[in-house]
């Protein structure tokens, strides 16, 4: 009773709870669980609770209660109100999360990684309503996963350079073309850092999520093209497999060397002057212009594998000789966020806008740093 005799006075946040108790929604403890990282049985140790349990809220058979909720909240770093069930959120296809080497990683860490892009595309979907961005004009070519040696990988890089680039020649920015397209691109958390770039098919807009930890420009950008080759050719193809993936790589290889401006440029033989020269180029790592050598029937094989050997031999595998180059950087969300700043929009208002910490947002969309 409190001091006047009525009912028991509510603990501070009372209210926040109640609401927030009220209005849970099992995906968004799910999505909170996978964002950082934790198995249903290292939650409910943090909560002092049982896996099944946690289970049982996250698929709806049970409502935890405002103790329970507030400890939640406070293990995974999100407020309260993160549970609550809202409008407007955004639609990530995880059965399309086109994920490279699934051997090579858990699923927690898979899990992870698509919750980041959740994130990303509830923030997207909260600043549509702000901020008008280039519209999707990334082609749709779709190119069967039976087709094993066929020529429609191939056809799909041409018709995607004809689209997007319009001319010739190298790509400049590989980073800045998907975001001209409309295509959302994000560099994902270092706690990422074993899953390989991927690319979802995600509602207002696909994204591309780049491995934080592959500090290498010229793969970078084979990567971004091997995740536009899944956008453009496989958005109701099953992923994962060796056909799909080898496929996307035919795509990039095309697509950022084109045949028939890049055959007579390309060395018979490891001639390794000349394919610094193109690496410089073209923007392609020179293990790749190898590969398109052969492929095209410019190199013999035998030439290829000798090649190629003579790389591990001298380390290039690893780290091939020549200066490097800073990534390419996604700014395309960052300037977004600038331009809603001016206009009196802050990252804190747009977090709870998008329904995500501001911690979060700043860790997917970072500020760029000011000059002196």
């Amino acid at each position: 009773m409190n001091p006047d005799g009525g009912p028991p006075a509510r603990r501070p946040g009372g209210r926040r709870l109640a609401e927030a108790r009220l209005l849970f929604e099992p995906e968004r403890l799910t999505l909170a669980r996978r964002l950082r990282g934790l198995r249903k049985n290292q939650l409910a140790a943090a909560v002092d609770t049982t896996p099944t349990a946690i289970g049982h809220y996250e698929s709806g058979v049970h409502r935890p209660s405002e103790r329970v909720l507030s400890r939640l909240a406070m293990s995974l770093g999100v407020p309260v109100e993160f549970f609550q069930a809202g409008q407007g959120s955004a639609v990530l296809d995880a059965g399309h999360a086109h994920f490279r080497s699934l051997r090579s990683t858990t699923q927690v860490e898979r899990d992870q990684a698509l919750a980041h892009g959740r994130i990303v595309a509830d923030i997207v979907a909260a600043l549509e309503d702000f901020v008008e961005f280039p519209p999707v004009t990334a082609p749709e070519w779709p190119v069967t996963p039976d087709e094993i040696a066929g020529p429609g990988p191939v056809e799909a890089a041409r018709r995607a350079r004809e689209l997007l680039v319009g001319r010739p020649g190298p790509v400049h920015s590989v980073v800045r073309l998907l975001e001209s397209a409309g295509i959302v691109a994000i560099v994902l958390p270092p706690t990422t850092e074993r899953v390989d770039a991927f690319s979802v098919t995600a509602y207002p807009r696909p994204l591309v999520m780049f491995n934080p930890a592959k500090g290498d420009y010229w793969r970078n950008r084979f990567d971004g093209a091997h995740e536009l080759g899944h956008l453009v050719m496989h958005a109701d193809a099953e992923p994962g497999s060796r056909v799909v993936e080898d496929q996307a790589n035919r795509f990039a290889a095309e697509f950022l060397m084109p045949e028939q401006d890049i055959t007579a440029d390309l060395p018979a033989t490891a001639d390794w002057a000349r394919l610094a020269e193109l690496k410089t180029e073209w923007g392609v790592s020179m293990a790749a212009l190898l590969y398109r050598a052969r492929t095209l029937r410019v190199m013999k094989e035998v030439t290829y594998r000798n090649a190629m050997s003579a790389m591990s031999t001298r380390g290039w595998r690893r780290r091939e000789p020549g200066p490097e180059r800073p990534l390419e950087r996604p700014t395309m969300l960052t300037k977004a966020l600038e331009l809603l700043a001016a206009t009196g929009v802050d990252r804190d208002r747009l977090a709870d806008t998008a329904r995500v910490t501001r911690a979060d947002l700043d860790l997917l969309i970072p500020t760029r740093p000011v000059a002196r």
